[in-house]
């Protein structure tokens, strides 16, 4: 099932629940309800927003992340469930034995995933497209050479090929757009992570004490380019400040038509299966992780 993604942000709400039903409240009329078990995300932006604690443990148990946002209307902070898993013990036991080779293979084939998504983003006969396949096909076994870096350089200077653009966090405008849109994929990611019984903390790449998500930071990074795409079309469509039909469109990312073999679905239940396939690769019973791919319309 297609898991729901809730924005609160126009106008402020309370969020209580009865009967696993999500309740909306404004000024102590009902304005909506959903089920619990349908909610996937929340996204809250607005700073007068209200919760039961009943509301966020509801929301925990059914496998839902609250992603709350801070006054520059970027993501701040996660709710994520404890994952309740038969199975979390010898999972976390696997994750935490996971051999440096083996995380250099997986980090590898992320890193390739993503610069083959990204030479997708551009068109065949640009120079960029066929240099970003040529750099993918040099990456090693945890990418020693840094060639995300380089395809990094390529990507951007073609991404919008018909004007200059410099990707920086720390800019508004269309970097705020790739901000927001990055941080509903990580969120999604995450999700998926604590639902199969895993640390996002512990990255098979990414290292940070101070990162609560490096896993999700590392197995995000071929979904990006899902994101650059919209917010290319969005740029191109004339948005120009991150308001709340902005935010609408970047929250449909997660109902990208994604392709895994023979299967196909939204990029949220398909994550589910790329976060499998590390579990088993964590398992010593594969060495391919299983990334999907977006189906190309």
């Amino acid at each position: 099932m297609i898991k729901r993604t809730l924005e609160i942000s126009r106008e402020p709400a309370h969020l209580s629940v009865r009967n696993r039903q999500l309740l909306l409240k404004r000024n102590g009329e009902l304005v909506g309800s959903v089920p619990c078990e349908d909610i996937g995300v929340v996204m809250v932006d607005h700073p007068q927003t209200t919760y039961t604690h009943a509301a966020l443990a509801t929301l925990a148990e059914s496998d839902a992340a609250v992603v709350i946002c801070g006054s520059d209307h970027l993501p701040t902070a996660m709710l994520l469930p404890l994952a309740d898993h038969s199975q979390v013990v010898w999972r976390l036991k696997d994750q935490l034995n996971a051999s440096l080779p083996l995380c250099k293979n997986l980090w590898k084939q992320v890193v390739v995933a993503k610069i083959h998504a990204q030479a997708r983003n551009l068109p065949p006969e640009r120079p960029g497209h066929k240099k970003l396949l040529a750099l993918a096909s040099q990456v090693r076994s945890g990418d020693p050479q840094n060639v995300e870096a380089q395809a990094a350089k390529v990507y951007w200077a073609n991404w919008l090929w018909q004007e200059s653009f410099r990707r920086d966090r720390e800019q508004p405008g269309i970097n705020a757009f790739l901000n927001y849109g990055y941080a509903v994929v990580r969120a999604a990611v995450a999700r998926a992570i604590v639902s199969a019984g895993l640390m996002p903390s512990l990255g098979v790449h990414h290292r940070n004490r101070s990162n609560a998500f490096c896993l999700a930071d590392d197995l995000m990074e071929p979904f990006r380019p899902l994101v650059d795409d919209r917010v290319r079309e969005m740029h191109r469509q004339g948005y120009e400040t991150l308001n709340q039909e902005a935010k609408g469109e970047l929250l449909e990312v997660l109902t990208e038509t994604m392709q895994l073999v023979e299967q196909t679905g939204p990029l949220m239940v398909m994550l589910h299966r790329l976060v499998a396939s590390l579990v088993r690769c964590y398992a010593g019973e594969q060495k391919q992780l299983e990334i999907p791919v977006r189906v190309e319309s």
